[in-house]
C-alpha cells in the first residue's frame, strides 16, 4: 500500500501508509480493551459481519482516494479489527472442543496466511516490468479486492451458531419472558466481567513475560507486511522488477507462514520437548534474515522518495537474497505465533478470551509504534531494535514456558501433552 500511495502522492492525495496504519494498530490496541465486551453483547457472528464492512470500506477508499477518507477509514477499521479477532477467536472456540481446538487453529492459521500467497501473486503478474503505477491498475487490484472482501464478510452468515446445535424445545416457553431478561442481565454481566479480567490479567507475571515476546512479533509484523516490501520497491538496482518483486516477496513470506503453520500447528501433538525448541529456531531464522536483509538492503530504502535509491549497502542488491529473507520472516514469524497461540490456549484454557485480547492489544501497539519509526529511521536502526527485543523476547517466553513444564511436573503429567 506504501508503494501505491508513494505513486499517488503527487496528485491531490497526500496520505502515507505507514501513518495509516500506526493509526490503524493504535486504535487497534486501545479497541481490544472494550472488544470481549462488545462480542459478549452483540455476539461473534454479527461482529465479523459489521467488522468486515468497515473492511471492505477501507479498502474501496483506494478505489478513488482522498486523504481525509483514508486516515477516517484507518481509524474504523482500528475499531473493528479488533472486534473482528477476538469475535473469531470466540466463534473457533465455541465450535471446537479439546480434541479439534488444535486442528482448527491450525486450518484458519494456515487460510489466513494463503491471503499472502494468492494476492501477492495477482500483483507479482500484473504489475511485472511497471516501474509506475497507473490509476488503472490501482482501481483494477481494490475493485476486485473490495468485492472479494464483501463476498467473505457475507459468508459470514452461513456460519453456523452455536445455538444451532442444541435440540429443539430445550427452552421453558412459559419462562420465556423472563429468560429473555435473565439473558440481558447476564450478557451485560459477561461484557462486564470481561473487561475487568482484561485488566486483572495483564499485570500478573507470566503475561507481562509474554507480553515482551508478543511486542516483538508486533514489531515483526510491522516490518515484514509493510517495510520489507517498500525496500524492495526503493531499489533501483532491482530494475523494472523492483514493482513486481514486492509482490513475489510477499508470496516468499507467506510460502514461510504457511509451511511454519502447518509444521508447528498441526503437528504440535507430536511435539517431545515442549515449544522452546520452536521459538529457538525462529529468533535464530529471524537474526540471519536481519543479517542478510542488512548485507543486500541500502539503508535509505525504507524512506526513500518516490525515484527510489540507487545507494548500494555492503554488497550489491540480490533479489535471490530478498526472496530468501522475505521466506525465513515468514517462516520465524511462524514459530512465534503458532508457539504463543498454544501457551496462551494451555495457560488459560478456562478463560481465553481476555488472554488473546492482550496478546492483540500489545502486539498492535508495538505495531503501531513501528510503523510511527518507520516514517523516519534508517534500516539498520528498525534491524537494531527487532534483534534486541527478540532476544529478550525469547528469554522470557523460556521462562513462562519453564515454569509450565515444572507446574506439569509437580502434576504427574507428561511435558510432551503440552
Amino acid at each position: 500500500m506504501q508503494t501505491v500511495i508513494t505513486n499517488l502522492n503527487n496528485t491531490d492525495f497526500h496520505g502515507s501508509g505507514y501513518t495509516s496504519m500506526s493509526i490503524i494498530y493504535g486504535v487497534f490496541s486501545a479497541s481490544n480493551l472494550i472488544s470481549p465486551s462488545v462480542v459478549a453483547i452483540v455476539g461473534p457472528q454479527f461482529s465479523m459481519v459489521v467488522s468486515g464492512i468497515f473492511y471492505s470500506l477501507y479498502i474501496a477508499v483506494f478505489i478513488q482516494p482522498t486523504t481525509w477518507a483514508f486516515y477516517t477509514a484507518s481509524v474504523f477499521i482500528g475499531i473493528a479489527a479488533a472486534v473482528l479477532w477476538t469475535a473469531q477467536g470466540n466463534c473457533l472456540t465455541v465450535n471446537s472442543d479439546e480434541n479439534t481446538i488444535g486442528r482448527n487453529s491450525g486450518v484458519f492459521w494456515a487460510l489466513l496466511q494463503f491471503s499472502l500467497f494468492f494476492g501477492n501473486l495477482y500483483i507479482y503478474f500484473a504489475w511485472q516490468g511497471k516501474t509506475h503505477i497507473s490509476e488503472s491498475d490501482r482501481r483494477t487490484v481494490f475493485i476486485a479486492l473490495t468485492v472479494i472482501s464483501l463476498v467473505g464478510t457475507v459468508l459470514f452468515f452461513l456460519i453456523r451458531k452455536q445455538e444451532d446445535t442444541k435440540a429443539p424445545g430445550d427452552e421453558d416457553s412459559a419462562n420465556e419472558i423472563l429468560g429473555e431478561s435473565s439473558s440481558a442481565r447476564n450478557t451485560m454481566m459477561r461484557a462486564v466481567d470481561a473487561f475487568k479480567n482484561s485488566i486483572t490479567l495483564s499485570f500478573t507475571k507470566k503475561m507481562m513475560l509474554l507480553s515482551v515476546t508478543t511486542g516483538y512479533t508486533g514489531l515483526v509484523l510491522t516490518f515484514f507486511s509493510g517495510v520489507y516490501g517498500t525496500c524492495i520497491g526503493a531499489v533501483n538496482r532491482f530494475g523494472n522488477e523492483e514493482k513486481s518483486l514486492i509482490g513475489l516477496s510477499g508470496i516468499f513470506i507467506g510460502v514461510g507462514e504457511i509451511l511454519g503453520g502447518g509444521t508447528f500447528g498441526l503437528l504440535s501433538k507430536n511435539s517431545r520437548f515442549g515449544r522452546n525448541p520452536v521459538v529457538m529456531l525462529g529468533i535464530l531464522v529471524h537474526f540471519i534474515a536481519f543479517y542478510l536483509i542488512f548485507f543486500n538492503m541500502p539503508n535509505d530504502a525504507p524512506i526513500a522518495p518516490m525515484e527510489g535509491t540507487d545507494q548500494v549497502a555492503y554488497m550489491i542488491p540480490s533479489k535471490e537474497v530478498a526472496m530468501l529473507c522475505s521466506f525465513l520472516l515468514g517462516l520465524g514469524d511462524s514459530c512465534f505465533n503458532t508457539q504463543l497461540l498454544s501457551i496462551l490456549g494451555f495457560l488459560y484454557s478456562e478463560d481465553s478470551a481476555p488472554a488473546f485480547a492482550i496478546f492483540k492489544f500489545v502486539q498492535s501497539i508495538c505495531a503501531a509504534v513501528a510503523y510511527f519509526y518507520s516514517n523516519y529511521f534508517l534500516l539498520q536502526w528498525q534491524l537494531l531494535i527487532m534483534v534486541i527485543v527478540g532476544f529478550f523476547g525469547t528469554i522470557t517466553f523460556f521462562m513462562v514456558e519453564w515454569e509450565a513444564a515444572a507446574a506439569l511436573a509437580a502434576r504427574g503429567s507428561e511435558y510432551s501433552s503440552i
